[in-house]
């Protein structure tokens, strides 16, 4: 119901943008360069009929330059607003303004939680999805929140030097929504905070979690055709409010207070927490989508167009694509990230399809892309991580091309890694190059400047990658047309789960290979939650709709599948006692002053210089070279399904070799404790398997 009230209003200042309790009320401010009227739409309540009154803003009084703004009084934290904006719906020359639609203040806060949307009230009529849709959508959509500006001491940023970081990717609702995670507020970012032990006892230094900015969860039309069960948008690469915590992930009342709970445990623990962030694209999809907010406020700013305007250009393969390099949405993706890791204190952002920011306002790749140098160079920013994914789904693939301080999952090295191991030919000299830091692409960055991992959220589980040769996505609804053709995958001999000894120990050796060329490899390594116990998604590699058992987090397999995660857990634990897998320095392959031998050296399994043409590779780490004292490592990789007697070259610290690693080795880990190390200088290396030599003097206990 629409209600009059005599309001205490001021005309209020362009500046700061979004609502900001001020002096006893609230100060609106929004941007929109070409609408003709605005009106800003307060509710006196949370229930979805609640009544409300609307304030027309006076372009004479309330407008600064392309800044609508109004202060309005007797209001303050807690209040629902929107607004309607009026002007232009001329498709073809990019304008989509229509009244009867309430949009999302870009710069909230929070919207309202457990709010039930109904976009069919936002989306263009179906029988001319270029028509006007008259439909008010005020109570099938949801409102922005006046939240307050954290005033508290804030969350500061750890920091983390990158090279000693290891990353773990995880979905905030799937990490602890299964009924085994043994949570008491599943789902949350609360259940998050329980789970802290689990992950010191892990070893990660830093979470990133997948997408946590507000997003329509029920925007998905699509069925699952094996149970009828409607799908989600779970993943969340779909964002609708850049400022908002996902409302859904808390567990009380504030969003916002919960993740601020959520930073100060993890800061506490000595756990940074990394933002996935999709400024590549928003949840409104194209044409045929709602209009929620920026397409109602300013279409032709905020969107690529195509050169038939009433049309987007498409390189998110979602639909639409954000002007990232126009001057003002260069500003409001400077704000977000300001906010994000000033006011909210998060340590880092991982730029979903970040090939997007390089882009001009036509859709061209740029030499010097504006926002991604503002981003590397910000003087607030300095001291958080950024990460691109240096691609985008319209074929750009920018891996190794991003500047300065910015650090890439580099999809380089999960492919030449999975092909090495896979046993594919003439894989060994590349696989030298991933696991040394992959100089060919980060030479004048150092390779810190990787991320390297085996598999994330986006693709075959690492269980999977072993157990599957193809894609298995039918439950998506798409028949089975969606997620990545090009795997990488091999099977061992049957497609899913097998009952044959055989087949599940090579798999789990194979997973173990995985794991410990992860972390022997210079440069950041990620993993993704549940591959430390062998997590399944049942050969499903993109299950970006499934809410379910695909995606929860099995705690039971922790206990199942207990020796995966003993080695995990080990193998992170080698690293960070290793100085010398940790640098963020290329090998040089030369002799320096002082030392023995050059910093690496190759062998084949004779002694002799290694054969790049085959399947083993012995890597000989001097330990001389480490920035922190350290032993000699000696590594050595065989992919092939034959036995390799090797001569292990000597240490070059004359020390003797001790077998501190073979992922074939018996359970229950693969990895030695000292007291068991063996002294050798031949070693029989099975086929499918990796094993790990240190030069230590160790004192045999007494058998």
């Amino acid at each position: 119901m629409l209600i009059q009230k005599n309001l205490n209003t001021a005309p209020g200042f362009p500046s700061p943008l979004g609502a900001n309790a001020f002096n006893g009320g609230v100060q609106f401010a929004v941007f929109s360069r070409h609408a003709a009227s605005v009106h800003l739409v307060i509710f006196e309540g949370n229930e979805q009929d609640s009544p409300y009154y609307e304030v027309q803003l006076d372009p004479e009084a309330n407008k600064t330059g392309d800044i609508w703004h109004i202060w309005v009084g007797g209001i303050g934290e807690g209040t629902m607003y929107g607004y309607r904006m009026d002007g232009p719906f001329d498709p073809q020359k990019g304008h989509r303004f229509n009244k009867s639609k309430l949009l999302l203040d870009p710069y909230a806060r929070a919207l309202t939680r457990n709010f039930k949307w109904d976009l069919s009230f936002a989306r263009p009529p179906s029988d001319d999805l270029l028509g006007f849709s008259d439909a008010d959508s005020l109570r099938h959509v949801p409102r922005s929140v006046v939240i307050s500006r954290v005033d508290h001491i804030r969350n500061k940023s750890l920091n983390h030097p990158a090279e000693q970081s290891v990353i773990y990717e995880l979905h905030v609702k799937g990490f602890t929504y299964h009924k085994s995670s043994g949570v008491q507020h599943p789902g949350t970012y609360r259940g998050l905070i329980e789970k802290i032990p689990y992950l010191k006892e892990l070893g990660v230094t830093a979470v990133e979690l997948l997408p946590v900015q507000e997003f329509d969860e029920f925007d998905n039309i699509n069925k699952n055709p094996e149970t009828g069960e409607n799908l989600k948008n779970f993943w969340g690469y779909s964002t609708l409010a850049f400022f908002a915590p996902k409302g859904s992930y808390s567990a009380g009342e504030s969003q916002v207070n919960e993740f601020l709970e959520m930073i100060r445990a993890m800061h506490e623990a000595d756990i940074e927490v990394i933002l996935d962030v999709v400024f590549n694209h928003t949840g409104e999809g194209d044409h045929h989508g709602p209009t929620l907010s920026f397409r109602g406020i300013d279409n032709s700013i905020y969107y690529m167009l195509d050169d038939e305007k009433q049309y987007y250009k498409n390189y998110s393969g979602c639909g639409n694509t954000f002007n990232c390099n126009h001057p003002f949405v260069r500003l409001f993706i400077m704000d977000c990230l300001r906010y994000w890791a000033i006011e909210i204190g998060v340590d880092g952002f991982r730029f979903d399809l970040a090939a997007i920011l390089g882009r001009d306002q036509d859709g061209n790749i740029l030499v010097n892309p504006p926002i991604i140098e503002l981003i590397e160079q910000d003087p607030i920013l300095r001291h958080v991580k950024i990460i691109a994914e240096a691609w985008d789904a319209a074929g750009a693939y920018k891996v190794g091309d991003f500047p300065g301080r910015w650090k890439e999952w580099n999809g380089r090295y999960r492919d030449d890694v999975r092909r090495f191991w896979r046993g594919d030919d003439g894989c060994a000299g590349i696989f030298a190059t991933r696991i040394c830091g992959s100089a060919d692409l980060y030479k004048k960055l150092g390779p810190g400047c990787s991320i390297n991992f085996i598999t994330c959220h986006d693709g075959f589980t690492l269980n999977d990658l072993v157990s599957y040769n193809e894609k298995h996505n039918a439950a998506n609804g798409e028949e089975n047309r969606d997620g990545e053709n090009h795997n990488l995958s091999c099977n061992f001999g049957s497609e899913g789960p097998d009952d044959s000894p055989e087949i599940n120990a090579l798999r789990l050796r194979q997973t173990k290979n995985f794991i410990a060329t992860l972390f022997l490899s210079r440069g950041v390594p990620m993993i993704t939650s549940g591959d430390e116990f062998s997590r399944t998604k049942n050969g499903n590699n993109n299950t970006y709709c499934q809410d379910n058992d695909l995606s929860w987090l099995d705690w039971g397999l922790l206990e199942k599948n207990s020796e995966m995660f003993g080695f995990t857990k080990k193998m992170i634990a080698f690293r960070k006692a290793h100085p010398l897998l940790r640098s963020d320095k290329f090998f040089h392959g030369i002799v320096e002053d002082g030392c023995s031998t050059a910093d690496v050296s190759w062998y084949d399994a004779g002694g002799n210089a290694q054969d790049w043409d085959g399947k083993l590779v012995i890597m000989l780490l001097n330990g001389q070279y480490a920035e922190q004292p350290d032993n000699d490592i000696c590594i050595i990789f065989n992919s092939d399904t034959k036995s390799v007697l090797c001569e292990i070259p000597p240490a070059p610290s004359g020390k003797p070799w001790n077998l501190v690693i073979d992922t074939f080795s018996e359970p229950p880990l693969g990895i030695q404790e000292p007291e068991t190390w063996k002294t050798e200088n031949r070693y029989n290396v099975h086929g499918k398997s990796l094993a790990v030599l240190v030069a230590e003097d160790v004192k045999k206990a007494p058998l």
